[in-house]
């Protein structure tokens, strides 16, 4: 952001001052991922940069870590423990993602209509405890849903992850739905309703078109947090529910290859990706609500 022309010296010193703590803030998180990204694509089976990676050597370079992710352990350099669970870890992650993401969007839909009513008892509260996941800390969140979904049978049971990781992504969907129907217009629906619409027939007509662009940045957000998430899985997850961040923390604890790097590298592009989606949307939000001109 430029300072305008008439800024005083001191706020110029402020100003660039400013821009030289961001600028080391930013270091200090990229730079992980710059040294990260680099050894994923090592040759060998030790975590550091070789010389010949310096020099950018072609054979200090290999994809038989990515390989070895997806299950293929006929690379005769693979000298790490290979077997499937990196491939089973990443398709339990999907199928658990997507369906906790599905019920999260529905019910965090129906909680933004609800809360985004002119006239709606207890909104704090109710507010306070949609986004209760985002303040409270995770380890509590996870003893908690641990004791409850012990009395329902639900602990080590695919059911019990997704409700779980629904639980972490709701406030996400919340959030993003109840800031989209801030500025919609309420006289449309008043219209339609008029015209003889339905209610249903009003919500996917006339409020979805509006409010799509905020469904989709909470479904993300919700995605992310439940495909990243590692503590809910070992507190609620059984023995035999391998996820990939369960194990990436399992890859860690018993034998560190860069095999956890290449995950790790695909999760960061991922996420890069996706938030990268959910920015354009929220421009594309403030367009069609007038916010942002186009």
């Amino acid at each position: 952001m430029a300072l305008p022309s008439y800024a005083t010296p001191a706020q110029r010193i402020w100003h660039y001052i400013y821009l030289a703590m961001c600028s080391i803030v930013l270091f200090f998180l990229v730079m992980p991922l710059l040294v990260v990204i680099p050894i994923s694509f090592t040759s060998t089976p030790f975590l550091q940069f070789t010389p010949e990676m310096l020099r950018f050597d072609p054979e200090a370079f290999s994809l038989r870590w990515y390989r070895m992710m997806m299950g293929d352990c006929s690379d005769p350099g693979i000298t790490t423990v290979c077997s499937d669970n990196w491939k089973i870890g990443a398709l339990n992650s999907l199928k658990i993602g997507i369906t906790a993401t599905i019920l999260a969007t529905t019910l965090g839909i129906l909680a933004a209509l609800g809360l985004s009513r002119p006239v709606m008892p207890f909104r704090k509260l109710i507010m306070a405890l949609m986004i209760s996941p985002l303040i409270v800390p995770l380890i509590i969140t996870a003893s908690g849903t641990f004791f409850f979904f012990a009395r329902l049978d639900l602990v080590a049971t695919f059911w019990g992850l997704v409700l779980a990781h629904t639980i972490l992504g709701l406030p996400f969907v919340v959030i993003t739905v109840t800031a989209t129907l801030v500025g919609f217009d309420t006289n449309l629906t008043k219209a339609a309703a008029s015209l003889g619409g339905g209610p249903i027939r009003n919500f996917f007509k006339v409020q979805m078109p509006l409010i799509l662009p905020g469904v989709i940045s909470g479904a993300l957000f919700a995605f992310i947090t439940s495909f990243d998430e590692v503590v809910i899985v070992l507190f609620v997850g059984g023995p035999d529910q391998i996820t990939l961040p369960r194990q990436m923390w399992s890859g860690v604890r018993q034998e560190i290859s860069p095999t956890i790097l290449s995950v790790a590298t695909i999760l960061v592009i991922m996420s890069i990706c996706l938030l990268t989606t959910v920015e354009l949307l929220r421009r594309r939000s403030e367009r069609l609500r007038g916010i942002r001109p186009a």
